[in-house]
């Protein structure tokens, strides 16, 4: 059975009003605040003029103009589930502006609006409050009739709020005030007061009595029990500017402490964690939707990097660090391999440290110890990748730690639909020292425009392979599915179950492949990459 409908968001606000317990609102002023207060439990929200305002930076004058309060009010809705309150100060105009603003609002699903009997453009209550002047009783009234007009929901409320105490006019004027805007069809009345006590709004509140609901926001009068309140039967209490004025307490010592210390040491425990950010920003909501909606790219795709060993060859500088940590531009040649991945979408890598481990230490990646790296090789450090994921695997690239690449190599890899494909660099001649990656290359076809459009498959792979037979060199990269990484996960596990395979490498993997008619895909390219094997490629790399 379908769950019901929750009600509309002004028909909950309407049942706040007309509620006959105590109800509260607290201010928010965007869509962050709004969430946070929604969290903090409160049925509703109060969407403050002063706060709105002050959190562009202008005064509480109507210097913000209405459509960036309903552009920011959108955002406020979008955040939350409750219903929302606007100060909407003196409507933003005479009674044509006040019916395009409940149409608007309604089109916000925002739930109420108050309005206050002033001149427009207004200044806030509490800046000479005594000297404001007051809008004409009548053209107040045909706002709220035109308002109460406009709307096209129900249940959509319209307070009107009465700034005779403030002005200085009494409680005659309040009440003959309320009375006329009652009969104008206001949904609720909030009475307002400057005074450190609660005297105007009670005596307010004992005149008036229940001939509809009464709305206060106790700011001044902030240390008169709640009870009190509760016992003269005021339908809403609005706490009204308390979470901005908080947060600018705290930022301003926030501010101080920094420029002061120079450090984030003395602030970072004090503060939110980013992943509260994330959190009230519902990212994870995000996330789930790329899973469903995204098109196959980068963010399920990920890369394993393979890079536990010394690089004796380049001498003193792998005395303290692996090759892969050896600089090239200024940054460790991983960072390279990394940056390429990173820029075509690839954040998922996982990288096997062996020598010197503890060098390897870039942040953002995935890290997996093979401490027997002396004395195995690459299959060992392959398979301890793959154990890692706990059979979560992805489409993946496998590479090493001292290959330099364009990020169109590992884009053409994951292009291919094939469960395993390579990389063979057709443009082999003199590249003799490539054959550290596992050798030469035998295809189907060479490279050639008559390979152009077919499938090209690998026949063999090795150091040995007679020159006719060489169609290019391996280059170091193999695309393995997400459905062939089971696969890849047992034929490793079946190869090093012999100990005299220990520190066998990939070349002997792709032999028990096509041993056992796996198809290996091939796509050449010519070029695009360099392998750091000795002195003079480091001189190399600074121009790739």
């Amino acid at each position: 059975m379908n769950k019901p409908s929750p009600p509309s968001r002004t028909r909950q606000f309407k049942g706040l009003l007309q509620s006959d317990q105590l109800e509260f609102l607290c201010e928010a002023h965007n869509g962050l605040s709004a969430r946070i207060v929604e969290e903090a439990g409160f049925k509703s929200i109060w969407a403050s003029g002063l706060t709105l305002s002050a959190q562009f930076g202008v005064r509480d004058n109507n210097e913000a103009s209405w459509t960036q309060i309903l552009d920011h009010l959108e955002f406020m809705s979008d955040a939350t589930r409750v219903p929302i309150l606007l100060d909407g100060d003196t409507g933003y105009g005479n009674f044509n502006n006040m019916q395009r603003l409940i149409r608007k609002l309604e089109q916000r699903r925002i739930a109420a609006v108050c309005i206050e009997d002033k001149l427009f453009p207004k200044t806030n209550s509490f800046l000479k409050g005594e000297t404001q002047p007051m809008a004409d009783v009548e053209e107040f009234c045909g706002k709220i009739k035109a308002g109460k007009d406009a709307q096209t929901d129900e249940d959509f409320c319209l307070i009107a709020r009465i700034e005779a105490f403030i002005c200085g006019w009494g409680l005659a004027e309040a009440l003959k005030r309320a009375e006329a805007y009652h009969r104008a069809g206001a949904d609720g009345i909030l009475i307002h007061s400057a005074l450190s006590v609660p005297d105007e709004i009670l005596a307010f509140k004992q005149e008036w009595g229940n001939r509809c609901p009464v709305v206060i926001v106790p700011t001044k009068y902030y240390a008169t029990l709640t009870d009190v309140f509760r016992q003269h039967g005021f339908s809403l209490v609005i706490w009204a500017n308390h979470l901005l004025r908080a947060a600018v307490t705290v930022m301003q010592k926030t501010a101080r402490t920094l420029k002061e210390n120079e450090n984030l040491f003395s602030i970072e425990d004090k503060i939110a964690p980013v992943a509260e950010i994330f959190r009230l920003q519902d990212a994870a909501e995000l996330q789930e939707a790329e899973k469903r909606y995204l098109p196959h790219n980068g963010t399920s795709l990920a890369g394993i990097v393979l890079a536990a060993s010394r690089g004796n060859e380049l001498g003193e500088l792998t005395q303290d660090r692996p090759k892969t940590m050896v600089p090239i531009q200024g940054l460790p040649i991983l960072s390279h391999i990394v940056d390429a991945y990173n820029t075509i979408g690839i954040k998922n890598l996982t990288v096997v440290r062996g020598y010197k481990k503890e060098a390897v230490s870039l942040p953002n990646l995935t890290y997996v110890d093979n401490d027997d790296f002396a004395k195995t090789g690459e299959l060992v450090s392959l398979f301890k990748a793959l154990k890692s994921k706990n059979g979560d695997f992805q489409d993946t690239i496998i590479s090493y730690g001292d290959v330099l690449f364009n990020k169109h190599i590992p884009q053409i890899l994951f292009q291919e639909p094939e469960d395993w494909v390579i990389a063979v660099d057709s443009v082999w001649e003199g590249k003799t020292s490539y054959t550290r990656l596992g050798g030469f290359a035998e295809c189907t076809l060479p490279n050639s425009r008559k390979a152009f459009n077919a499938n090209i498959y690998l026949k063999q792979l090795g150091r040995d392979l007679p020159r006719e037979s060489i169609h290019g060199v391996w280059m170091g990269f193999l695309k393995v599915s997400a459905n062939a990484a089971e696969q890849l996960h047992d034929v490793l596990e079946d190869v090093l179950a012999d100990p005299a395979n220990a520190k066998a490498g990939m070349s002997q993997l792709f032999q028990e492949l096509l041993k056992r008619g796996v198809p290996i895909r091939v796509l050449y390219t010519v070029g695009h990459w360099l392998d750091i094997n000795c002195l003079d490629d480091l001189v190399q790399a600074g121009h790739f």
